[in-house]
């Protein structure tokens, strides 16, 4: 962190005689303001509450088993979940001035106005959608501190897409028998689960996702049953965040109102004569607290999904519904041990500390090109929000 601090800063710097005394005292005034106001605050009783409960988080139960022909197996749709709380990124107490405020050095000399660099101007350019698997993480960026204004500064998730944007269909295409429009039907309501589950801002807020639930088949056995149960008394086997996004409102709310989104979703004939429709997707969430503080944090949550839309003349379905068979869940910064049915940010003032602190694995939470539901079990930590 301090190393890719250093590199940024290291460019050549003009000297303070360029400089009139009127605009370095207003920059030095302006620069112990900002320090000041990133120092750390005292965790509130909720937070350290939250600090405490911090440790392994036990793998899921095995043995899940797929699949919607009722006749034949049992119906469950497998999920797994795993959690990776923050890494103690540490607040940047003491900075050189010139690097925290270049922009009142005349001339801008590292150009932070074009936004390249520091991650935060509107000249960052967008990815292209995502139409393969990734190959390798995304690359380092600039190690800058989000804030109210730049929620997604230092954040890979600045160039990806906002919200429902970045949920881009495949066009549809006739599979053999299976005619276009049931191509499109399953796609389509493919991403209206995605959407309520994960961007829907009131289900986000702790609400309800009728949409979501309102695309899946009743008549698979349990599914339905589970998640209403989950929804209504989370534990760690029947937790709504296996499938839902949803942070508690009394703790954290959403910093502005959008959430960057990346994946893909392909489509194929399913097993049961059906539209079978794969979807990998990760979503970036900037939270604050909800008691006014303005410190700004992430959380990062991947979520690998398959459904099917099958043969309604073949199963024992209903017509233009889903079936669930899988649903895995990576959450990044989020504590691993509270079955409330609610993400649990850590904040970087809050990192924990001694026997509280995760001792699983690193892992990057923004690279893609990692497989769910592989390696070890276990709260372990993510290199970066």
């Amino acid at each position: 962190m301090s190393d890719r601090r250093s590199e940024q800063s290291s460019g050549d710097e003009p000297s303070s005689s360029s400089i009139s005394d009127e605009v370095w005292q207003q920059f030095l005034s302006d620069s112990e303001r900002d320090i000041r106001k990133s120092a750390p605050k005292e965790p509130s009783a909720r937070a350290r509450e939250v600090t405490q409960r911090l440790k392994n988080q036990k793998g899921e139960p095995e043995g899940w088993r797929t699949g919607p022909a009722w006749q034949e197996m049992n119906g469950r749709a497998a999920r797994r979940r795993k959690a990776w709380a923050v890494i103690g990124v540490p607040l940047a107490i003491a900075v050189a001035v010139v690097a925290m405020r270049p922009s009142l050095i005349p001339g801008d000399p590292f150009g932070s106005s074009s936004g390249s660099s520091a991650g935060t101007g509107s000249a960052t350019s967008p990815l292209p959608d995502e139409t393969a698997a990734p190959t390798a993480p995304p690359s380092a960026v600039a190690a800058d501190t989000p804030t109210l204004a730049h929620p997604f500064a230092g954040s890979p998730a600045l160039r990806w897409a906002d919200g429902a944007a970045g949920i881009a269909l495949p066009k549809a295409t006739a599979l053999g028998a299976i005619p276009k429009d049931r191509v499109e039907l399953a796609l389509q309501q493919t991403k209206k689960l995605l959407v309520d589950a994960n961007l829907n801002p009131d289900v986000v807020a702790g609400g309800r996702p009728e949409a979501a639930l309102s695309v899946l088949d009743p008549k698979q056995p349990h599914v339905l049953d589970d998640l209403d149960s989950s929804l209504r008394s989370p534990s760690k086997t029947r937790d709504p965040l296996f499938l839902f996004s949803r942070f508690d409102p009394k703790d954290v709310k959403l910093a502005g109102k959008v959430i960057k989104t990346r994946g893909r979703i392909t489509f194929a004939k399913g097993k049961f004569e059906g539209v079978a429709v794969h979807a990998d997707y990760t979503f970036v969430y900037p939270v604050v607290r909800a008691d006014g503080s303005t410190e700004v944090t992430r959380t990062i949550v991947r979520r690998v999904i398959d459904v099917e839309l099958p043969d309604p003349t073949r199963y024992q379905v209903t017509p233009g519904r889903l079936t669930l068979l899988r649903y895995d869940e990576d959450a990044g910064n989020s504590a691993c041990d509270i079955d409330d049915g609610y993400l649990h940010p850590q904040f970087p003032s809050q990192a924990p500390t001694g026997s509280a602190a995760p001792t699983g694995p690193s892992v990057d939470p923004y690279d893609r090109s990692r497989q769910l539901g592989k390696g070890p079990q276990g709260c372990g930590t993510v290199s970066r929000t």
